[in-house]
């Protein structure tokens, strides 16, 4: 089967052609502008490539329930100029196929669990820290949706004690997001992650919020494997510094082996797919649908 798979992100579209093995045959990178720029590339990409459906991890929040009039469509997000963008509805009909969506959070957790590094397990959280933070949970072999999708970048935290940073999140301010994403760690200490990486105090605060964001999921969804994607995790040292904040705020409540100083790393780890998780679950989501 030929399907089209989108990666729709705060800054680029992955575009791909692959199968329901997770193949991928061809792929391209749009940015994620204004509407009117990006989309008509998005769809000529696709044109006269025969696929018979696709599928897309979207950011969001976005529509994600198949019964709505508005599926697909854009909610209120961050990136204003995209809200009440229908991108299921104008895919479908510039494409004339089926067009699946979940958020880019909830595949990448499908993919993970179906060829990544959560395969041996029922279910798993994929938390990605970029532009935005999202997580997104996978359940024998569904993805977690309700009322709406999940939207565990906005939890509220504890700031920390040395932190007199404002947020950066238009909406809440200090949540997860406006204290640990990408933008957060750039507006707090003038420069980007990448050139801050011998910084202690900066990924000491960093793990902090990080950590107590993982031990809430832990203790609400008790997911077998935590997985940690984006740009900011390419700062490998902070795994190192998550998981151990992770141990000591869970003082050892949760009994299992796998949240103890020894098993940790087996617990909390990076993407199998590395940076291919997102397009692989748009795949997986379409293939299944």
């Amino acid at each position: 089967m030929k399907i089209g798979a989108i990666e729709a992100g705060g800054t680029k579209f992955v575009c791909a052609i692959g199968n329901e093995e997770g193949q991928v045959f061809e792929k391209t990178v749009i940015p994620t502008q204004y509407p009117d720029i990006t989309m008509p590339a998005v769809c000529q990409f696709f044109k006269g490539k025969g696929i018979e459906r696709m599928g897309i991890g979207s950011f969001g929040p976005i529509d994600v329930n198949e019964q709505s009039d508005s599926y697909g469509t854009i909610q209120e997000t961050p990136k204003t100029d995209w809200v009440d963008f229908p991108l299921v509805q104008r895919l479908t009909e510039e494409l004339a196929v089926p067009v699946k969506v979940d958020t880019d959070v909830n595949v990448a957790a499908l993919s993970e669990a179906a060829w990544g590094n959560a395969t041996d397990v029922d279910s798993c959280l994929y938390i990605t820290v970029g532009t935005g933070i999202g997580a997104g949970a996978m359940v024998n072999g569904a993805t977690l949706k309700g009322l709406s999708h999940p939207e565990m970048g906005h939890i509220a935290i504890k700031r920390h004690e040395e932190d007199s940073f404002d947020g950066t999140c238009p909406y809440h301010g200090d949540c997860l997001e406006g204290m640990a994403a990408g933008p957060a760690l750039e507006k707090r200490w003038g420069k980007a992650g990448k050139e801050l990486a011998n910084d202690e105090k900066v990924w000491e605060i960093e793990a902090y919020y990080l950590a107590q964001a993982l031990v809430n999921y832990i203790y609400i969804l008790s997911p077998e494997r935590i997985i940690m994607g984006g740009g900011v995790m390419q700062q490998e040292h902070l795994f190192g510094l998550v998981r151990n904040q992770v141990v000591d705020m869970l003082a050892g409540y949760v009994s299992s082996p796998l949240l103890s100083p020894e098993h940790i790393d087996d617990y909390i780890v990076p993407p199998g797919l590395t940076d291919e998780a997102g397009i692989k679950g748009a795949l997986l989501l379409a293939a299944n649908s």
